[in-house]
């Protein structure tokens, strides 16, 4: 499997029953393709639908039927759309009980940046401010490094989504929790070792005495 899918494969065991569950643009869609069976998980995007699925088979697109980064979705049953001022109710009412957010840096302090790249284009702000502040439970899944730098990083170099720390970092080489003390080593990919980690990682990282390798979620849906 690619580094996206076992990104996506772990952070889909931190889903719990009957949660409504926000999936931001990219690499965290892919999340509602490996559902743990038996769960009931509502995923939500802020640009209004709730219930929606993994990406449909080639061929079966609907034009109606897109995330908030215009990728092609399916509707599960039961799911419901809405327009722009419900979805943003839900986000800031503290309705969320979890968001998947993509980064840019995450910080020691916990502290996430994900919406500008300072000197580059963007369209807006989009809803990550609001969906970090707003969900109960932030989970950021994201590459380790880019073009050979740490995005686990001492302090933010780009401006932050939030002031609040976020609850767990999921990567290509390790899972991290972001605590009062500092960034917990929770657990290493398969076959990748702390030193491999610890020499990938620009900030500092708290490492106890055995760091288990990550376990990965088994598919629940059909896969695009």
């Amino acid at each position: 499997m690619d580094t996206r899918e076992m990104i996506a494969r772990r952070v889909a065991l931190e889903l719990r029953d009957r949660s409504l569950v926000n999936l931001g643009i990219g690499l965290p869609t892919l999340v509602a393709r490996f559902v743990p069976p038996g769960l009931r998980v509502a995923f939500q995007s802020e640009n209004g639908i709730i219930g929606f699925g993994a990406r449909p088979p080639e061929g079966m697109e609907d034009p109606n039927l897109t995330d908030a980064g215009g990728g092609f979705i399916t509707a599960d049953p039961g799911a419901a759309s809405f327009d722009s001022a419900m979805s943003f109710a839900l986000i800031r009412g503290g309705h969320l009980d979890m968001t998947v957010l993509g980064g840019l840096q995450v910080d020691e302090a916990g502290r996430l940046a994900n919406w500008l790249v300072p000197g580059k284009l963007v369209p807006g702000m989009g809803g990550a401010m609001d969906l970090v502040t707003g969900a109960r439970r932030v989970v950021v899944a994201m590459q380790h490094a880019a073009r050979g730098e740490s995005k686990i990083v001492r302090r933010l170099t780009l401006p932050p989504t939030s002031a609040r720390r976020i609850d767990l970092v999921v990567t290509d080489l390790a899972v991290i929790e972001p605590r009062p003390e500092g960034l917990l080593l929770r657990e290493r990919a398969p076959g990748v070792t702390v030193e491999a980690v610890l020499a990938a990682t620009e900030a500092t990282l708290i490492v106890p005495g055995e760091v288990p390798e990550m376990p990965l979620a088994r598919p629940d849906r059909p896969l695009a």
